[in-house]
C-alpha cells in the first residue's frame, strides 16, 4: 500500500471521459511522475489528488483517509500541499512575508497577519519562516519585492511556503513551465535536496522529459485518461505502450 492509493477512477464532463478507471500508487518517501500527452487527463487527476474534483467513481486515499469533498485547508490539514502551473505567491509582500504567511494560517483556513498560528508564537514564526529561506538559498532575497523575482525564484518560493507547512505529499504541477534552462536545472537540483533532507513524498506532473528522468523513482503514462504503464524510468524508455501513445503506431 502506498501513501497516496487511486482505485478505480472515473470522471467525465458531459460526453467527455477525462478519466477512465484509474488506478494509482505512489510509495512514501518516494517522487512518482505522472505523464502523458495533452488532454491525457494529467491535470483532472490532480485535482482529484487533491479533492478539487470528485469522481464520478472510485476513491482517492491519503495515509488511509479519503480525500475527496474536503476544503483546501482540510487537505493542507491532512498534509498535502500543492504548487500550481503558475506560481501562486503574494507580489505586493516581500519573500519573507510570504514565507511567513504560510505560518499564520488559523484553524479554519483563512489568514490574518495579526493572529498568530496555534502552534508557533510570534519568535517562533519569524524564526521558522527564516529556516525555510535558508533551505531554499533566498536568505539573501528576504526583503525584496516578490512580484520582482525572477520565475525561477518565484516558483523557489512557492515551494518553500508549501514545505513551511511540513507536509508529508508535495503534489507539483508543472513546476518547469516556462522556465529556462538553468532554471529548470536549479528546481531539479532543488528538489532532490527537498527528497534528500525531509520525509517526504513527491507526485510530479511534467512535460519535460529532462525533469521527469531527472527525479522521478516511478513513472506513470497516461493516454485518454487510461494508465497505459506503471513502470521504473529505464523501463518507461522505449517501452512499446509509450511509444504507440506518444508516436501513434505500435512499435516492434
Amino acid at each position: 500500500m502506498g501513501i497516496l492509493e487511486v482505485k478505480g477512477v472515473n470522471k467525465r464532463f458531459g460526453g467527455l471521459q477525462a478519466l477512465g478507471d484509474v488506478n494509482l500508487s505512489v510509495a512514501e518517501n518516494s517522487v512518482h511522475a505522472i505523464i502523458g500527452p495533452n488532454g491525457a487527463g494529467k491535470s483532472t487527476l490532480l485535482n482529484c489528488l487533491v479533492g478539487k474534483l470528485i469522481p464520478d467513481t472510485g476513491s482517492v486515499m491519503f495515509d488511509g483517509q479519503s480525500v475527496l469533498g474536503r476544503s483546501p485547508h482540510e487537505i493542507n490539514q491532512m498534509g498535502i500541499s500543492r504548487v500550481f502551473q503558475t506560481p501562486e505567491i503574494f507580489g505586493d509582500l516581500s519573500v519573507m512575508e510570504n514565507m511567513m504567511i504560510p505560518c499564520f494560517a488559523k484553524r479554519d483556513g483563512s489568514f490574518e497577519m495579526k493572529a498568530f498560528s496555534p502552534t508557533l508564537g510570534e519568535k517562533d514564526i519569524v524564526e521558522h519562516a527564516e529556516e525555510v529561506l535558508v533551505d531554499m538559498n533566498m536568505a539573501d532575497k528576504r526583503n525584496m519585492n516578490a512580484a520582482s523575482l525572477s520565475r525561477g525564484d518565484k516558483r523557489r518560493l512557492e515551494i518553500g511556503m508549501c514545505l513551511a507547512q511540513n507536509p508529508r505529499l508535495l503534489l507539483l504541477d508543472e513546476p518547469t513551465a516556462g522556465m529556462a534552462r538553468a532554471d529548470t536545472n536549479n528546481t531539479i537540483d532543488l528538489l532532490k535536496q527537498i527528497k534528500d533532507e525531509r520525509d517526504i513524498t513527491i507526485a510530479i506532473i511534467e512535460h519535460d522529459m529532462h525533469v521527469v528522468f531527472s527525479l522521478a523513482e516511478r513513472i506513470t503514462v497516461l493516454a485518454q485518461g487510461t494508465p497505459l504503464v506503471e513502470e521504473t524510468p529505464e523501463n518507461i524508455k522505449g517501452h512499446p505502450k509509450v511509444r504507440e501513445a506518444y508516436l501513434g503506431e505500435a512499435q516492434v
